[in-house]
């Protein structure tokens, strides 16, 4: 299994709390990397029946058997245990004793929240960024089979077929994990929601209009959002709030994490089929957002990023807020740079030199090219060099 830059983070998070909890998406990798960590650890997964069967009718003998500390896997199918696990941590609080993993990051929260705030570190894994996928000797080097493929570890680690994978993937996510946060009667449904969403990656959040395409209420609609929210598969990008003096639309943005998943959902088969696709532009700028996502969470710090629309036009694909100002992105999935790139940077700049509190204003282009340039009006980076925003 490659090296995950959280790593670093879950190290320093062991040597301060008696608890950490890995949370992520299913397939994340949390398991691997929690046992690459920490491999003289007792190791115990609560998805075995009889095992989460101990966990939950005797915790106090389950918690026995590991006086010394485990990594538990799966820890939300048993979250009453957590309130055992804090008299047990309260008795012994030797840091590091105990690493946690969870996947469904609601019920998880609501637990920790409750029994273990101030005894436990959170860290957040994701799938893969594009630098850690690079450690994949099979690691596509062409821009559009990256986002067809998406970064699931298990596509890379094991050879299977993208498609595949993540064709049983969602229905395994909609037959299962979806029944076990909320009561849905009809999954033809949900599934159709899904790919809807995937359908309106990078697109402001329009919660009638999403229903009406559903067939479900708006608050329905709230509901399975939050869902596929806490579940990792989707995030939404807030509006930026600033004192400008300008109408600011306030919708958030809606931006899957995989590209790979909102390709399978909208049916595209391979990667010259992206390379035509319509909604080629806002998959990659999913995919951008999601690069800086992760570099920033795979740190332990929780990402301060923001999309910006005026309603009369205006608009910058991501705002990056720094200790000494902001960031302004635009993403562009070409691959020649156009001066058509820099004309809303330009914009937003002025903009903010006209605002209450003065930002100082670093612009970006990230776009679908293989050369990074420093130019007069931006700094032009190359998808490969991704990353380099979030340092």
């Amino acid at each position: 299994m490659i090296p995950r830059t959280l790593e670093k983070k879950l190290f320093e998070l062991s040597g301060y709390y008696p608890a950490v909890v890995v949370t992520g998406p299913r397939q994340s990798g949390k398991t691997t990397l929690c046992q690459m960590a920490f491999p003289d650890k007792a190791y115990v997964s609560l998805e075995a029946l009889d095992i989460r069967d101990f966990a939950i009718n005797d915790p106090r003998g389950f918690l026995a058997e590991y006086a010394d500390g485990a990594i538990i896997d799966e820890v939300q199918n048993a979250p009453d245990l957590l309130s055992y696990l804090q008299s047990d941590i309260d008795a012994r609080p030797q840091p590091g004793r105990f690493i946690l993993t969870g996947s469904q990051h609601f019920g998880l929260s609501q637990s920790i929240s409750q029994s273990l705030a101030g005894r436990c570190g959170i860290l957040v894994l994701l799938p893969p960024s594009l630098e850690e996928l690079r450690s994949f000797q099979n690691a596509p080097d062409n821009l559009f089979s990256i986002l067809w493929q998406g970064s699931y570890p298990r596509i890379y680690d094991q050879n299977i077929p993208a498609q595949q994978w993540l064709a049983d993937y969602t229905a395994t996510y909609v037959q299962r994990d979806v029944r076990q946060v909320i009561n849905i009667g009809d999954l033809q449904t949900f599934s159709g929601f899904l790919k809807l969403c995937s359908g309106r990656t990078a697109q402001e959040i329009n919660l009638s209009a999403i229903g009406s395409d559903t067939g479900v209420s708006h608050n329905t609609v709230r509901s399975w959002l939050s869902v596929l929210e806490t579940s990792f598969i989707i995030h939404r990008l807030p509006p930026l709030h600033s004192n400008i003096r300008k109408q600011i639309v306030k919708a958030p943005k809606l931006h899957f994490f995989d590209s790979g998943l909102a390709c399978y959902l909208l049916g595209i088969q391979e990667p010259d089929q992206l390379y035509q696709h319509p909604l080629r532009g806002a998959i990659f700028e999913s995919w951008v957002i999601s690069e800086i996502f992760k570099a920033t969470v795979h740190g332990g710090i929780q990402p301060r990023i923001f999309h910006y629309r005026e309603t009369r036009g205006l608009e910058i694909d991501l705002i990056i807020e720094q200790a000494k100002g902001l960031d302004a992105v635009e993403v562009k999935s070409g691959a020649t740079v156009s001066e058509n790139f820099f004309k809303n940077l330009e914009s937003f700049s002025d903009r903010l030199k006209s605002a209450a509190v003065k930002y100082p204003v670093r612009r970006y282009v990230v776009y679908g090219g293989d050369h990074t340039q420093k130019r007069s009006k931006a700094q032009v980076l190359s998808w490969r060099d991704v990353h380099k925003l979030a340092l």
